[in-house]
């Protein structure tokens, strides 16, 4: 129980500044490498709500088996949420292209995965790694790794 304890303290004590520097930040980026639906559903879940509640800009990358959710042949697992509904991050992430998101996929998940650009769904792209690097490096946009 201490250790619980002592980890939550320590979590909260780092976020904080984040936290308390999100209204100034102009956006999110998004790096989300996780082949776990739930993780995947949370990165979803929070870039949504940075737009919806905050009008924030978010940018999105999806790398190894993340990059199954922007396949269009690849079905999205549901995930079910407090209130009884079962969405996948799939869906999240076509709600989030809907909504203005920048969603892409590592240069290196087409052809490590034996794939081409005709397998990604309408919206996502392929990564310019220079881009992402500038979108990491902008103090005006928080970063997030799932």
């Amino acid at each position: 129980m201490k250790k619980i304890l002592a980890t939550t303290a320590l979590v909260a004590t780092l976020l904080t500044p984040s936290f308390l520097s999100a209204d100034k930040a102009d956006g999110l980026n998004v790096l989300v490498n996780s082949g776990d639906p739930q993780t995947q559903a949370m990165a979803m879940v929070l870039s949504l709500m940075s737009i919806k509640k905050h009008g924030k800009a978010v940018n999105i990358v999806l790398c190894s088996a993340a990059g199954d959710l922007a396949d269009k042949n690849v079905k999205g697992v549901p995930v079910k949420r407090p209130n009884g509904k079962a969405p996948s991050a799939k869906d999240h992430l076509k709600k989030l292209i809907k909504k203005g998101a920048t969603v892409s996929v590592c240069p290196l998940y087409l052809p490590n995965s034996g794939k081409d650009k005709s397998v990604l769904i309408d919206g996502v792209s392929v990564a310019n790694p220079a881009v992402v690097a500038g979108n990491l490096l902008n103090d005006d946009f928080q970063n997030i790794t799932f």
